[in-house]
This record gives C-alpha cells, sequence and structure tokens, in this order.
C-alpha cells in the first residue's frame, strides 16, 4: 500500500470515528431517579430531588425503597385534577404504583420546569424538579408559581431552578 493511499484510509477513519463519538455520547441510558426511604418509612423522598437535562432525555424512576411502594407523578390536571406544574404541551405522566425494584420511564421533549410528586407521601414532601434546557431554550417555560392545592410540606420541599441549572443534579442533603 503506497504512503498516500494509508494517509487518506488513516484520515477517513479517524474523521468516520469523529463522527460517530456524539452519537456513541447520545447513546447513553436513561437519567435514574431513585425513590428512597428509611428503614421505617418516617423520610422518603426522591434521589435527586433536583436535576438539569437536555430535552429529549428519558427518566428511569427506580424504587430503590424495599418497605414503600411509590409513584412519579406529574402535576397536571389530566391526573387527579392537580395544578399543571409541567410546561404547556409537555405529555404529564404517571407510573402507578412501583414495588419496590420496579421502574417507569418517561421521555422530556418540551423544555422548561417540570414538577413531580410522589401520590401517597406528597404530604411528606416527597417530590422533584427536573429542569429541561436552560432560560435561554426556544420556547422555555418557567416553574409554576401558582400553590393550587399543593400541600405546604411539597411547596418547600421544591428546590430553586437555579441551584438545579448551577449544580446539574442536587439531592436532598445539598439543600439542608
Amino acid at each position: 500500500m503506497r504512503p498516500a493511499r494509508r494517509s487518506a484510509l488513516a484520515l477517513g477513519g479517524g474523521l468516520l470515528a469523529a463522527l460517530a463519538a456524539p452519537r456513541l455520547l447520545l447513546a447513553n441510558g436513561p437519567e435514574v431517579i431513585g425513590m428512597r426511604g428509611t428503614a421505617r418509612g418516617e423520610h422518603v423522598w426522591f434521589a435527586p430531588v433536583g436535576l438539569a437535562v437536555a430535552p429529549g432525555t428519558t427518566l428511569r424512576f427506580v424504587n430503590d425503597d424495599a418497605g414503600n411502594s411509590h409513584t412519579a407523578t406529574a402535576y397536571h390536571p389530566a391526573i387527579l385534577d392537580r395544578p399543571r406544574r409541567i410546561p404547556r404541551g409537555a405529555e404529564p405522566w404517571d407510573s402507578g404504583f412501583l414495588l419496590p425494584g420496579e421502574s417507569f420511564e418517561a421521555t422530556l421533549t418540551v423544555p422548561g420546569v417540570y414538577d413531580y410528586h410522589c401520590q401517597p407521601h406528597e404530604f411528606g414532601g416527597m417530590v422533584g424538579r427536573i429542569v429541561v434546557g436552560t432560560p435561554g431554550t426556544p420556547g422555555w417555560q418557567p416553574a409554576s408559581r401558582e400553590p393550587g392545592d399543593i400541600p405546604p410540606e411539597a411547596l418547600a420541599a421544591f428546590p430553586p431552578v437555579g441551584a438545579i441549572l448551577r449544580a446539574g443534579r442536587l439531592h436532598r442533603e445539598d439543600m439542608a
């Protein structure tokens, strides 16, 4: 093989690898949000409680709590007539009750702030917030400021959007 042809093949192979790399990065699995609780069940939470992701990200909610069943439920009028706390045009989700070890996936495509809760543990402050995109993303919608019928314990547990954007991922320990 002549040196010029080897160089051309090496360059072509390198170019092909460079083009494939972003696809490999996008092929990563979903973002995992754990559903957790203490052994006696006096404290329950999502881990992380705040998460910043790109539009199109799939989330996997996993019940890691051996003692409780949980839900991951978007605040939306179509689900138990709750106030809308996800962007307009976004698909609401409800995992139904997940037993320990079970999981549920949802893909978020509309930029903005998504608030969700665990139906049986909302009064215990088991809520979470996902920020999809950033305030500069076209069509981005901010967090709802309407409390509706959300219990004060839940409202107090939502992490600030700015803190989520700065950290990328917030756990309940980060909010203490």
